[in-house]
């Protein structure tokens, strides 16, 4: 039984990725329903708004008759509360579905173990706890805004082999190959927010849009405390929301507001605006100057360094972390090491 389980949970965690870069800030969930050991109906939530994984399976169902004598796998506590959506806990009673396997409660105080309780004061069997930790990687983003009030830091730097982020005059063009740039659009799309310093944005003026891949832009996020960036730049053309985070002033503009924040617990404030804002994931994109104070704060969930062939042989250092990477890959003629702060 417990390999079967294992089985089709992996099956709706594997669905629960489809929903990568649309469902934000709901978290990533996918749903599997079994009638003797054979899938009869799965689904996942596939954007922000609308049915959540487990009335997506059940609609996929050919025959209801058969959810009184199913299981049914999700890979994540099934919601008891309304939202967007009426509660999934209760359809699953009101359709007798048989037994319920859960990877891992929802920590949001809303649900927390409340539609486990409900569906189990229903007389459905519920097992919780399958591949539990793989649920919790997936929806590192959503455990991390429930649980620590503020997004999932992400921070992405590419650096020549010599260990250099840029040439003196803060050039960096281009340091990581063609794959790799395509590789950062995608993640761009995959994360609900994108940040860059005032030097980067100064230098290399970027769009910070998501280009060559699908995708919904992010928001644009700005640290520019004294305003000292000119009005002229991509990053302030008004072609996707953008947050301008300051000691000097709070106004709103169309897709534009800036946020005047206090110079003692800057950066701290400016990620909880951000989760007042539903901001559940922040890519930075440097430069080293707002990496390196991050990365001193603690302040970062992850960091994915692409690591060139290219040397500078002189320039501005690439951050540097104390632990070693969890994985690296080859991408293109870089390598992409990924690391976690534990």
């Amino acid at each position: 039984m417990e390999a079967m389980d294992s089985l089709y949970m992996q099956r709706a965690l594997d669905l629960a990725e489809k929903g990568w870069g649309t469902v934000s800030p709901n978290p990533l969930v996918g749903c599997v329903i079994v009638h003797d050991e054979k899938i009869i109906g799965e689904g996942w939530h596939r954007k922000y708004g609308e049915g959540h994984a487990e009335v997506n399976a059940i609609a996929s169902v050919a025959d209801k008759t058969l959810l009184s004598e199913s299981t049914c796998y999700v890979s994540l506590e099934p919601c008891a509360h309304y939202g967007k959506t009426p509660p999934c806990a209760d359809l699953l009673i009101e359709l007798k579905v048989k037994r319920v396997v859960v990877a891992v409660k929802d920590s949001n105080p809303l649900v927390g173990g409340k539609g486990i309780t409900r569906m189990e004061s229903a007389g459905i069997q519920v097992d919780y706890g399958m591949l539990e930790e793989k649920a919790r990687e997936l929806n590192a983003r959503f455990f991390t805004a429930i649980e620590k009030q503020r997004p999932y830091i992400l921070l992405k730097w590419a650096q020549t082999r010599d260990g250099f982020v840029a040439r003196k005059n803060f050039d960096s063009k281009w340091i990581s190959g063609k794959t790799s740039r395509q590789l950062v659009h995608q993640m761009r799309a995959e994360e609900d927010a994108i940040m860059v310093g005032t030097n980067t944005s100064l230098h290399d003026d970027p769009k910070l849009n998501v280009r060559g891949v699908e995708g919904t832009d992010p928001l644009r996020v700005v640290i520019d405390k004294e305003l000292r960036l000119p009005e002229g730049l991509q990053l302030f053309d008004g072609n996707q929301p953008t947050v301008c985070y300051n000691l000097k002033k709070s106004e709103s503009h169309a897709n534009l507001d800036f946020v005047k924040l206090k110079e003692d617990g800057f950066i701290r404030e400016l990620f909880a605006n951000l989760h007042s804002r539903k901001v559940q994931s922040v890519l930075v994109e440097g430069g080293s100057g707002l990496l390196n104070s991050l990365i001193r704060e603690g302040l970062w969930d992850e960091a994915r360094v692409f690591q060139s062939e290219t040397t500078f042989g002189e320039g501005i250092a690439a951050p540097v972390l104390t632990s070693g990477p969890i994985e690296t890959m080859s991408i293109g003629n870089d390598d992409l090491r990924v690391y976690r702060n534990v």
